[in-house]
């Protein structure tokens, strides 16, 4: 690349992430301190009316054999969204993410849009039971996303209630009934298809918040139905 093409693309990527760095809005996740760093997740109302979360890191560094310096695990989520979206499974759409030293110091964002309509399975369960049909139409279509992912071999690393996202749908029918995934920052890809598939499961398992016991057996029965990868 021409160094003055160089130049001129790192002064605009450094000014459009010093723009998305001034902006404040309400902290939904308070920065967290840990990873010798911190991180935390604010809500954004935009002028235009939409709805922005923003995940703003200082330090707060993911360490592999492949960054054993360590990179910002907003990096880490930012790939990780990115691979589980091009397996055709719904995550939050991604509108800004960089990460750059300032002084030496990481600084990370990780911008995505709002998902309009959904609750959290948490939520799910905590209100006014679903229909039972339409409850067990969410439960196979989670199956067949979880199903997706592991054989794929990610592993979402922090499978709870809470990061699993469900939309009804419209219409008498509720066929557009959507399953989307969040907060991907602990994913990754493991050697072994079962082995991403054991560890989530059973995170879930502990994390499923209100489901019942009876739907957490069908969760698993239409699962393996589908060609869930668990080792026996």
């Amino acid at each position: 690349m021409d160094a003055q093409i160089a130049g001129v693309l790192a002064a605009f990527i450094g000014s459009t992430f010093e723009r998305w760095w001034q902006l404040r809005g309400e902290w939904v996740e308070a920065p967290n301190q840990r990873r010798g760093g911190e991180s935390g997740v604010q809500r954004l109302h935009t002028k235009a009316g939409q709805l922005l979360y923003i995940k703003r890191q200082v330090g707060h560094l993911h360490r592999s054999w492949r960054h054993p310096l360590g990179r910002p695990t907003a990096l880490r989520e930012l790939h990780a969204l990115q691979a589980v979206r091009a397996l055709g499974i719904r995550v939050p759409t991604l509108v800004y993410g960089h990460a750059q030293k300032d002084a030496g110091q990481w600084r990370a964002l990780l911008v995505s849009e709002a998902l309009e309509g959904f609750v959290s399975l948490e939520q799910w369960y905590a209100g006014e039971q679903p229909e039972a049909g339409l409850n067990r139409r969410m439960l196979q279509h989670l199956a067949l996303v979880l199903g997706r992912l592991h054989r794929a071999g990610w592993q979402h690393g922090c499978l709870y209630a809470k990061h699993i996202y469900v939309k009804p749908g419209s219409g008498p029918q509720a066929d557009g009934l959507e399953v989307a995934l969040l907060d991907l920052e602990k994913s990754r890809r493991r050697w072994f298809a079962a082995a991403a598939s054991r560890r989530d499961m059973a995170q879930l398992q502990r994390h499923r918040g209100a489901m019942p016991d009876a739907d957490w057996q069908l969760l698993v029965e239409r699962y393996d139905a589908a060609g869930g990868c668990r080792a026996l």
